[in-house]
């Protein structure tokens, strides 16, 4: 017999322990039904907040966390599309084709193949007769399907013919001059040269994997060969390459930064370096086009950026690295430069340690220092007299602020403290970190040199080291070349190829009309004429 409760109130509590056991049991449920989709949206949002997080942690571990993010996304969805295949190949096999008994799989929202792609209409044949009763045909309309393919590249040898002409009366041989190639006695053609040193120096593809490539298209090029264009090829744009140091150099302002560069050596790899000085004056709406120079070393002590900004006079944003101390020197010819600090690598010491060690003191002046952050973001790109003017009305009082807050709270610390130290790194260089109150030409952070070196980063993990101390410089000619165009949003291929086919009958006092911004302006008069 089934137990009677005793009294009302243990049929009460009897209900309410069902109900909370069954309501711990819906909670369970759904959080078990966390299923494919709802992993790929959260995903795709953090990857988002990490791609657009400008002021986060170090740059280099944001994009190792992304580059994982990315991967496991793209498992997850290619898991979800096999089962969900899977399953309606199942589903198809069991019923017949007009069977309504099965939910169709959701099918995300795409956007439309961009329009400049050239289209190949196919057009499936109609059948003559209906095929329900013999009768005739005639068209309503047509739906079209739109489908992403590609075509191999194709290879060819181009054949110029020069015909001769002997002359009746004098007999004199006339025959047009041949034509020109960019490396003498070569059989390479600009634009082939131009895809070796954008896969090169732009993908970051060895050369030997390059050879592989082409070997699999039927084209035997050796890594010699493509080593010998390579080099032709540096030699032959080094006027241009001048030619950017000299508008990197004349800048009022200037970016610098350098990163690790392993080079191989006898029996062993050193640790060279890639240095990069960045002039882009566009985040106070300057007229000069951004460019960017390199150069490589083998080690990393000050007498190379004394030695590549010897004459050079203005203001240098950089770390705290003590070889730059040289060119702030007051007795330094021919001036001294003037030192702007970023902003991005003091804040980064602090957000570890909120991160990893969870000090409440270092988030705080983490928030702080965003408040900052958030106020110079609104004047990004307005002319420099008018960010000075706001930088003196809205941010001084928010930078005064954290120093008076950093050193009262230094005080209290031990010299030993890890949140000291941090501060310590801001506090002993504030006049460099408050420079950017009187100049509306500063920027708050290096981001701009950084971004620069981000090439040379990625690159590291393809061709693990540099050849040799020449292989670094000439890598590092390349990447002046490749990181200006990029910043000027030039087809680095398609100048390339320009280039190459014209520089060796380009006249000298002209050269500047090959530079990426010069050309990009050239290359858009006919688009805009024909317009």
């Amino acid at each position: 017999m089934p137990t009677v409760p005793e009294s009302p109130l243990d049929d009460i509590a009897a209900l309410r322990a069902a109900l909370a056991t069954a309501e711990l049991a819906r909670q369970e449920a759904e959080a078990r039904a966390t299923g494919a989709e709802a992993m790929v949206a959260h995903l795709k949002l953090l990857i988002a907040k990490l791609k657009h997080d400008r002021f986060g942690a170090s740059s280099e571990r944001s994009r190792k966390l992304i580059d994982q993010l990315e991967l496991e996304l793209g498992e997850l969805v290619a898991t979800a599309s096999e089962d969900a295949t899977k399953a309606e190949n199942a589903a198809g096999s069991a019923k017949p084709a007009n069977s309504t008994g099965t939910t169709p799989r959701r099918q995300p929202t795409r956007a439309p193949l961009p329009e400049h792609l050239p289209r190949e209409r196919v057009v499936i044949p109609a059948p003559s007769a209906c095929p329900c009763c013999g009768g005739r045909l005639s068209k309503l309309g047509e739906d079209i399907t739109e489908t992403l393919e590609i075509v191999p590249r194709q290879w060819k040898v181009l054949q110029t013919v020069r015909e001769k002409f002997s002359c009746r009366s004098c007999e004199t041989i006339t025959q047009p001059p041949a034509p020109f190639h960019p490396i003498a006695r070569g059989r390479a053609g600009p634009q082939l040269l131009a895809m070796i040193l954008e896969a090169k120096f732009g993908q970051h593809l060895p050369l030997n994997r390059l050879s592989e490539i082409y070997a699999r298209e039927g084209i035997e090029l050796s890594v010699s060969t493509i080593a010998d264009w390579v080099g032709t090829c540096t030699a032959t744009l080094t006027p241009l390459m001048a030619l950017i140091d000299m508008h990197v150099l004349a800048a009022a302002r200037l970016h610098g930064d350098d990163t690790t560069v392993p080079v191989l050596a006898r029996g062993r790899t050193i640790t060279g370096r890639v240095w990069t000085y960045v002039r882009d004056d566009r985040p106070f709406a300057g007229p000069a086009p951004p460019a960017a120079m390199f150069r490589y070393s083998r080690d990393r002590t000050g007498e190379h950026p004394q030695r590549h900004l010897a004459g050079y006079q203005g203001i240098l944003q950089a770390d705290a690295y003590a070889g730059f101390n040289e060119l702030y020197a007051p007795g330094r010819k021919p001036g001294p430069i003037t030192e702007a600090a970023c902003w991005a690598h003091g804040r980064r010491k602090l957000f570890k340690l909120a991160e990893v060690a969870r000090a409440p003191l270092a988030a705080e002046a983490v928030r702080r220092i965003d408040a900052i952050f958030a106020a110079e973001r609104a004047i990004n790109g307005l002319p420099a007299e008018q960010r000075l003017a706001v930088r003196q009305q809205r941010i001084a009082p928010l930078v005064a602020e954290l120093e008076g807050w950093m050193r009262e709270q230094r005080a209290r610390m031990s010299r030993h403290a890890e949140v000291g130290k941090a501060m310590d790194y801001m506090l002993t260089r504030w006049e460099a970190f408050s420079r950017f109150l009187t100049d509306g030409r500063i920027c708050l952070t290096n981001n701009a040199a950084e971004r620069g070196l981000r090439g040379v980063a990625l690159g590291r993990k393809a061709w693990m080291f540099a050849g040799s101390d020449r292989g670094g410089e000439r890598a590092a000619a390349m990447y002046s070349l490749i990181a200006t165009a990029k910043l000027n949003g030039v087809d680095l291929r398609a100048w390339l190829a320009d280039v190459l086919a014209r520089i060796a009958d380009h006249p000298a006092s002209r050269l500047q009309e090959l530079l990426p911004w010069n050309w990009k302006a050239a290359q858009a008069v006919p688009i805009a004429e024909a317009a």
